[in-house]
């Protein structure tokens, strides 16, 4: 009975195909019926069920060694495809947070989605989503990781894209699905890459070659760099971040699903590919700047939006950017912890500010304030998600950053002090969302707002209540050794960095004499980070202006030569028969004329040739 909770995990995924599949039962005739509801109560039933049975697995999972189990798939020319699935401790919390997450999701959505008719489609998308990480993360093969990760993009773009009447919302998922095409493209070039070299696509495999690998210094550094931008695509960095941006059109309960999870299966891959990037010390650089670049350059992007689901958004960019430097120093620990806390803050601020849109009607904080008296309820929220995603003790995002500050001294001090910076500008982030929604006067979109539906505000206070109990399930864990650690040089210097930020973000936006909106005393500095450091104008210059010049030059040549060189011979052969078609009708006499001339041509060409 024990084992039988392990040797079925497979199941989980199940549940939710499950409930995907029931929705196209409600399709646009039986739904004039009934309402959309049913399906939206199906998936979030069989939701459910997956976590009720992922719990379970944990209880008998913790503190075991590894399950694994393999499924034969395909054998064809000397090729075995196998699906290996690996069943241990940190694959299954994996599994309960998205399940968890999932199934928080679903009843916000019910309330914030209220008067929608589209729940078929979106709880059905919402079901495919969780069905592709939990896969992803129960999957110990490389091969099969991959074309998850197909599936997920898929599902990235029907998901941003179900409000499809509306321009911006079409345009966002049209450039989600194609930013991470690129990423997929290179991804797939460095698994088949791979197989040659390892002889085998199994994680734990790959680990042990890794350990014992002699390969040519110059073939792993391609492979490894093609397999580190699958992920740079999925998790939104520097260059390839602007898809997350977009995504915001889609509706909010899908961003809390996309920007607490979704995005973290790119970072996922990367953990467990992190053996092969040691092998090569340049893509281990190359992982770091990436990671610095997105960190620091998204966290600075974040500052300057007026837009509150985008600065959220360039936020989720900015801790994948922390998780790149932890893998890419070694540090699959604190990578760990880095998930775990970011998930669940992030998905607590984006349900908070997600309380305030459903009502207000509004994205936009300069027409926001004075909301702490009418809504504190999810001011609390926020504060606490605020909280729990910095480097403020002694909350879970205090507990992943500190891990990885430990570290960095020894090895990257540099790194180090940017980490230090990073966290305050967060910080800083953070509370100028707070102060522009809930601090100052009630403003013309604020003067009526209250409390929404019991709905939207009980996935809320719940997730809360998971954000302050990280710190008691990492100690739990035994993730978190001594308490005493809030003590330790490191700590005091990330707090100090937090309080800072904190401090002055809430001097800034909290102080009704301080002139709003603040502005930078450089206003080309300030445009430069509210327009994205002008990368959507790069875009169109580099690669969409290469893309469109190669097009039409295609077009002049396909429409000029290859259409002229067809319309050519079909004119002189509709010309001859035009011509010939008269000796059918007695006119022999024309008929001789133009086999005489034919003939004097070519006399005429023999001629000269001879000549």
């Amino acid at each position: 009975m024990i084992n039988n909770w392990l040797d079925t995990i497979w199941l989980i995924p199940c549940y939710s195909l499950i409930g995907a599949m029931l929705s196209i039962i409600w399709f646009p005739g039986i739904t004039r019926k009934t309402g959309p509801r049913p399906a939206g109560y199906i998936n979030i039933f069989m939701t459910f069920c997956s976590l009720v049975h992922a719990i379970v697995a944990l209880t008998v999972a913790w503190g075991q060694p590894a399950h694994l189990l393999s499924f034969p798939w395909l054998a064809v020319g000397g090729l075995n495809f196998t699906l290996d699935l690996q069943v241990s401790t940190i694959t299954v919390v994996a599994i309960v947070l998205i399940a968890g997450i999932n199934l928080l999701a679903g009843i916000y959505a019910v309330g914030y989605m209220e008067m929608d008719w589209g729940w078929g489609r979106f709880y059905a998308l919402l079901a495919l989503f969780e069905a592709g990480m939990c896969s992803l993360v129960l999957c110990d093969s490389l091969f099969f990781s991959y074309v998850v990760l197909e599936i997920l993009t898929l599902g990235t773009y029907l998901l941003v894209g179900i409000w499809y009447n509306q321009s911006l919302v079409v345009t966002g998922a049209r450039d989600a699905f194609l930013t991470k095409r690129i990423g997929d493209l290179f991804l797939l070039v460095g698994v088949v890459g791979l197989f040659p070299l390892a002889g085998t696509w199994n994680f734990t495999e790959l680990a042990e070659w890794a350990k014992t690998a002699d390969v040519n210094p110059t073939t792993i550094t391609l492979v490894t760099l093609a397999l580190m931008v699958g992920p740079m695509g999925k998790c939104a960095q520097f260059p390839l971040h602007l898809w997350l941006d977009e995504a915001m059109e889609g509706p909010l309960p899908s961003t809390v699903l996309r920007n607490s999870v979704v995005v973290a299966t790119g970072a996922w891959v990367l953990i467990k590919l992190q053996p092969l990037f040691a092998l090569s010390p340049f893509t281990q650089q190359a992982i770091i700047a990436v990671g610095s670049a997105t960190a620091l350059g998204a966290t600075l992007i974040a500052i300057g939006q007026i837009d509150v689901k985008r600065s959220l958004s360039y936020l989720t960019s900015a801790f994948m950017g922390l998780i790149f430097i932890s893998v890419g120093t070694g540090n699959t620990h604190s990578a760990y912890i880095l998930i775990l806390s970011h998930a669940l803050a992030i998905a607590l601020l984006l349900m908070s500010v997600g309380s305030i849109i459903s009502n207000n009607i509004s994205q936009d904080l300069t027409l926001m304030g004075g909301l702490w008296n009418r809504r504190p309820i999810s001011g609390i929220c926020f504060l606490v998600g605020a909280l729990g995603l910095i480097g403020l003790p002694p909350l879970g995002g205090f507990w992943a950053m500190v891990d990885l500050l430990n570290s960095l001294w020894q090895d990257n001090p540099a790194l180090a002090e940017l980490l230090l910076l990073i966290n305050g500008l967060i910080a800083f982030s953070l509370m100028r969302v707070f102060g522009l929604i809930w601090g100052g006067k009630p403003k013309q979109m604020t003067e009526r707002s209250v409390e929404p539906l019991w709905l939207i505000v009980i996935p809320m206070t719940l997730m809360a209540g998971l954000v302050l109990h990280v710190p008691q399930m990492l100690f739990s864990w035994g993730v978190i050794p001594n308490w005493m650690q809030m003590l330790s040089p490191d700590a005091l210097l990330l707090s100090g960095s937090s309080v800072a930020g904190l401090v002055t973000g809430g001097y800034l936006y909290l102080n009704q004499q301080v002139p709003k909106p603040v502005t930078l005393p450089w206003l080309g500095l300030q445009k430069f980070f509210a327009n994205d450091f002008y990368t959507p104008k790069l875009y169109k210059v580099t690669i969409v202006g290469l893309v469109d010049g190669v097009s039409k030059g295609i077009y002049w040549f396909d429409r000029f030569f290859v259409d002229g060189v067809g319309n050519f011979f079909g004119l002189a052969t509709l010309f001859s028969g035009q011509n010939l078609r008269y000796s059918t009708f007695g006119q022999l006499q024309l008929y001789t004329l133009t086999i005489m001339v034919g003939i004097g041509v070519l006399l005429l060409l023999l001629f000269n040739r001879a000549l």
